[in-house]
């Protein structure tokens, strides 16, 4: 490796082959940016068929600057970002992690961002329509994307304010936007006892403080910015807070569910401005949503209990006391995130399990969010069924009724 060339013309070239070789590897940016001469390019890319190290480090390169390019959308590899982070946390493992139960908020916010970066200036105004089932109808809502980052924002803000940060909403205009109802001199304008406003009502009060406002581009940022704060704000507080109550009106949910919630309604709803504006869009990834799903049926029994109370739902057929077995549907979902959940039918506090098992719902992941999310109807959801009818519809209107604004 240490000969020396002959034939070396006027132009300084090395005269050693380890010269040679130090000089090609260090035109190999230039060379990814195409930015060598004819001359150097010939000679850099002599040099990568018979040095396999060099060769390996302009593939590299090369690839490298495919990513610079503006053009570039959401079509990139979905793993790129995942193998980016793992490679990162490698070499240097970050101080404060993200904890595993935040981790879906903090997937599809970025999802969600990546998107809305994408989108042009005119498609921020294309037309949405918002759908939930409310008192076992399906409701709608017209929209624009901006409203949809409204209404993100102001759900969002309910979690934002459970942990201590300031409510999103209040620079936007007066009125009780607060999680708790409270007005500037700390009073209660619901009065003692009664719930603040949930999420349909700050986002209504929300869009009505917009309406005379202009461009709803302005929303992405403070939106982004509340995720990235409550996401920081979780980090950094640890373990301690995963059963914080927040508070969405008239029902509460701890902080980790409240997140897992926000994740869920944050890839519904990116799903909604992505087919607004015929954009490509994923579901979450499977651990992801298998963490949703499981969130959804571990609802499903406090949420029939509320119906049967309203007269939306068929009485129970048994007494049971907590902890005891009682009559259970088996929840069978296919694909990725997929699984099988237990939900009991006469009673929350009942012990839900095969052993009383009187009926069989099967159908995909997706479709199943669909149908928590009010997208889809308890007609069209289920792919399978089997048993007792009367619980089979009461369990899928029950999913249903789980949707909101």
């Amino acid at each position: 490796m240490t000969g020396v060339r002959h034939g070396d013309g006027p132009q300084g070239r090395p005269e050693t082959t380890e010269e040679a070789h130090a000089l090609l590897r260090s035109l190999l940016g230039a060379w990814a940016l195409s930015a060598c001469s004819a001359e150097e390019t010939a000679a850099v890319e002599d040099h990568l068929t018979e040095c396999a190290p060099c060769a390996e480090e302009a593939l590299r390169l090369r690839d490298a600057v495919g990513l610079l390019h503006h053009e570039r959308d959401l079509a990139l590899d979905p793993l790129l970002r995942s193998r980016v982070l793992d490679n990162c946390l490698d070499r240097r493992p970050a101080r404060i992690p993200v904890p595993a139960w935040a981790g879906p908020y903090d997937a599809e916010t970025a999802r969600l961002d990546a998107l809305l970066q994408d989108i042009g200036r005119s498609e921020w105004h294309a037309p949405v329509r918002l759908r939930w089932f409310a008192d076992g109808l399906q409701a709608s809502r017209s929209t624009d994307v901006s409203g949809v980052i409204g209404h993100l924002l102001a759900v969002d803000g309910l979690v934002a304010a459970a942990v201590g940060l300031d409510d999103p909403l209040a620079p936007y205009g007066e009125g009780p936007f607060g999680t708790y109802g409270k007005g500037p001199d700390g009073e209660d304008p619901y009065g003692e006892g009664r719930p603040g406003p949930g999420p349909a009502e700050r986002t209504e009060a929300f869009w009505r403080a917009l309406e005379e406002r202009g461009d709803g581009r302005c929303l992405r940022d403070p939106w982004r910015h509340q995720a990235h704060t409550l996401v920081r704000t979780v980090s950094l507080a640890g373990r301690g807070v995963t059963e914080l109550p927040v508070p969405y009106g008239t029902y509460t949910l701890p902080l980790r569910d409240a997140l897992l919630e926000r994740a869920f309604e944050c890839w519904l709803h990116a799903d909604d401005i992505a087919s607004a504006v015929a954009y490509p869009y994923d579901p979450p990834a499977g651990p992801h949503l298998h963490g949703m799903i499981d969130l959804a049926a571990r609802l499903l029994p406090a949420a029939l209990a509320e119906r049967r109370r309203s007269g939306l739902a068929g009485p129970a057929r048994t007494l049971v006391r907590a902890g005891a077995p009682g009559r259970s549907l088996r929840l069978e979902v296919e694909g990725a995130g997929g699984g099988h959940w237990y939900v009991a039918l006469d009673s929350p506090a009942a012990l839900a399990g095969p052993e009383r098992q009187v009926a069989l719902v099967a159908l995909d992941g997706v479709e199943f969010c669909r149908l928590v999310a009010g997208h889809l109807t308890p007609e069209e959801a289920a792919a399978g069924q089997e048993g007792d009818r009367e619980a089979i519809r009461d369990v899928l209107h029950t999913a249903a009724s789980l949707s909101h604004l």
